[in-house]
């Protein structure tokens, strides 16, 4: 216990390094407490504690959860469709600041996020998840910065990394450099569907909640995408591929092309149904393949009533992939987009009412679009293709800014 106290004494200390870039130590109270309260329950635990005074506390620039495509930041559309009530929601912030301490000192790195979710069997699990995701994230984020930077992380990865400066407080602390920050994004955004489902599942126990929710989550960083999703809300990359032209010399052809990034959690699924079976529970088709003929998804947060047939919330994440110059589109949507299109006729729609470079929405033709209202264009045709679900987007213009260079 003493050797625990110690290490999470020098943890503090880098923390403590760091608050010149955050300015947290001031304004959050970064403890000890805080980091063992960490330790003990993730992101929800810092705001049960009555040591750790984050329970107000969120992250700066986020979505707006009043009105939550006002502020997103990306293009995004929301429409209640034919049904009787709303259970998409949606969050994200396209600049989250995140500091670490790398070769070239201490600096922010802007990390977008993006995610949707859809809730099934009423609106909590989707609402509490649009809610809490920034926040949680973040904070899993920046406290497994501070892990990794702390100077007692046992003697093997001691003896492994010996990268290392001083701090401005005297304090020795390893350099994260670019691998092990997408590895720790990596494992704060699987934490962070974890923390969302534990905490969710104490709301539902005490408020007798039968709701759950899909989550499909992106983040872009320095050129970089990663993709971790549970249930079937989609996320698609538009792209456009230069061809060279047989009609003459110098002239080249574009082609539209879409890649399926996330791969639906459905009960068909071998893998899926494979654990479902092992679990106890049957896939019994009604309409569509269903967990013991009443779910028809195998990962969701929330939905605690099939948590002993093997339905979970891990997120399956797809490995971080480099963007290039050919990806146009980043779409994430419910499964309400696809009832109407398929993934092509999103990417088409996006492709052939989307403003040229150098154009805008005034200058350009009747048909060139600013992106906001490419959202509502792919929500609304959805909607006219026959959805008969909630239907909502987030969709990405991949900008230079995002590419690799």
């Amino acid at each position: 216990m003493e050797v625990s106290k110690i290490a999470l004494v020098r943890v503090l200390a880098v923390a403590l390094s760091l608050c010149a870039v955050v300015r947290c130590c001031s304004a959050h109270h970064v403890s000890v407490a805080c980091m063992m309260a960490y330790d003990e329950g993730g992101s929800p635990a810092l705001f049960r504690s009555q040591e750790c005074p984050l329970r107000e506390w969120t992250p700066s620039n986020g979505v707006s959860q009043n009105h939550p495509t006002a502020n997103c930041g990306f293009a995004a559309a929301i429409l209640q469709g034919r049904r009787n009530y709303q259970e998409d929601r949606i969050a994200c912030n396209p600049a989250m600041k995140i500091p670490f301490l790398g070769n070239d000192g201490q600096k922010n790195v802007s990390v977008g996020v993006a995610a949707v979710f859809d809730g099934h069997g009423g609106a909590e699990a989707s609402e509490f998840a649009s809610k809490k995701f920034l926040s949680y994230f973040y904070l899993n984020v920046l406290f497994n910065i501070y892990k990794q930077a702390s100077p007692h992380k046992g003697n093997d990865e001691a003896n492994q990394n010996k990268s290392s400066v001083e701090s401005r407080s005297g304090t020795t602390s390893s350099l994260i450099d670019d691998t092990s920050l997408y590895d720790i994004l990596n494992e704060a955004l699987i934490r962070t569907f974890r923390d969302i489902d534990s905490e969710f599942t104490r709301e539902a126990l005490r408020n007798n909640y039968a709701s759950g929710s899909t989550g499909t989550v992106a983040l872009i960083v320095n050129g970089r995408l990663l993709v971790g999703f549970v249930g079937d809300s989609k996320a698609l990359l538009c792209s456009n591929r230069s061809l060279a032209s047989q009609g003459g010399e110098g002239t080249s052809m574009r082609t539209s092309y879409v890649q399926e990034l996330t791969k639906d959690h459905h009960p068909d699924r071998e893998d899926e149904k494979a654990r479902i079976e092992t679990a106890g529970g049957f896939v019994h088709t009604w309409g569509v393949p269903r967990v013991n003929g009443i779910l028809a998804m195998t990962r969701a947060i929330g939905d605690l009533s099939l948590r002993r047939f093997g339905v979970i919330a891990e997120p399956e994440v797809i490995a971080w992939q480099t963007l290039t110059t050919d990806n146009s589109f980043l779409v994430i949507g419910s499964d309400g987009i696809f009832e109407g299109l398929t993934p092509a006729n999103v990417c088409a729609i996006l492709h052939n009412n989307a403003c040229k470079p150098g154009t805008t929405e005034s200058s350009g033709s009747s048909s060139c679009l600013a992106p906001s209202a490419l959202a509502n264009r792919i929500v609304n045709n959805a909607y006219e293709n026959g959805s008969h679900d909630n239907i909502s987007v987030i969709v990405i213009h991949l900008e230079s800014a995002y590419h690799s260079q």
